[in-house]
């Protein structure tokens, strides 16, 4: 499985300057959006601006995040973008249904086969019903999130907790498929660093890796909160050394039981350990 990254920006698409802002940013990748961040008066401008960008490969990984499939700008969108040099994926928001996917997988693949990597957003209850259909729909099929903000509305919740089952459900539905865990969803307010960091650390319990974010004063706590600290470093250290040595399940000298899978968490630890700067 490649690295996931931890840390996405978005664009809007219909503003070059701030897209070319966004790569210098330090994002491990960044989102065009040509959907929810461009007026309707704007669309054919995001989208022949997006395609002049990226014609080139640029320094960081970009997706695109394409117009709703059930319109009539998704089609448009496909081919003008997903086959230029610089995109490395498409973000398909508010699939409801594997042949969503599927539909996306066929329109863009090009002659010779090969669709480029996708990225579902499971906006709507729906959408979520179908999450592990959806995830494993299609080989083009790379990952998968929630839009928080379309599902909050369509669910009526108004409590943030109140979409942890969701989260989790989208969690366990990326991993039976065996794709990397999925991003969480932006925190739309980018001043509240501190409830930044706080949604982060309960994302990464729910076993979310990394996050979307809107602005890049976002980045740094997004990345430290999914970066181990210290002491799990250390930890996950002695269980590594621990499990070169003995065979089986074995106790840690402060009384801790583990076993296979725990060592496998451990080394996970590890991996993540090594993107520190």
């Amino acid at each position: 499985m490649r690295e996931a990254p931890l840390t996405w920006l978005y664009a809007p698409g219909d503003r070059p300057s701030v897209v070319a802002k966004a790569l210098l940013a330090g994002a491990d990748a960044v989102i065009v959006d040509l959907e929810d961040a461009v007026g309707q008066d704007r669309k054919e401008y995001a989208r022949a601006a997006t395609a002049e960008l990226l014609s080139d490969t640029p320094a960081v990984p970009v997706h695109v995040r394409v117009n709703a499939l059930d319109g009539p700008l998704a089609d448009a969108d496909l081919r003008a973008i997903a086959h230029l040099p610089g995109v490395s994926g498409l973000r398909l928001p508010k699939v409801t249904c594997p042949a969503d996917v599927v539909r996306v997988a066929e329109r863009s693949a090009p002659a010779d086969g090969g669709a480029p990597a996708l990225h579902a957003l499971i906006e709507s209850a729906v959408g979520l019903e179908h999450a592990f259909a959806i995830a494993t729909a299609h080989p083009a099929l790379h990952g998968l999130s929630l839009g928080e903000a379309d599902l909050r509305a369509d669910l009526g919740v108004r409590d943030d907790a109140g979409l942890d089952w969701s989260r989790a459900r989208v969690v366990v539905a990326a991993r039976a498929a065996g794709l990397a865990p999925p991003a969480q969803s932006v925190y739309a307010d980018i001043r509240d660093i501190a409830g930044l960091t706080a949604s982060c650390a309960h994302g990464r319990s729910l076993g979310f890796l990394g996050r979307a974010a809107i602005h890049p004063r976002q980045l740094p706590a997004i990345e430290s909160a999914y970066l181990p600290t210290p002491e799990e470093i250390d930890h996950a250290e002695q269980i590594v050394k621990a499990s070169t040595t003995e065979s089986g399940a074995l106790a840690l000298p402060d009384g801790t039981f583990v076993d296979k899978a725990v060592v496998e968490g451990a080394r996970r630890v590890l991996d993540l350990a090594r993107r520190r700067p």
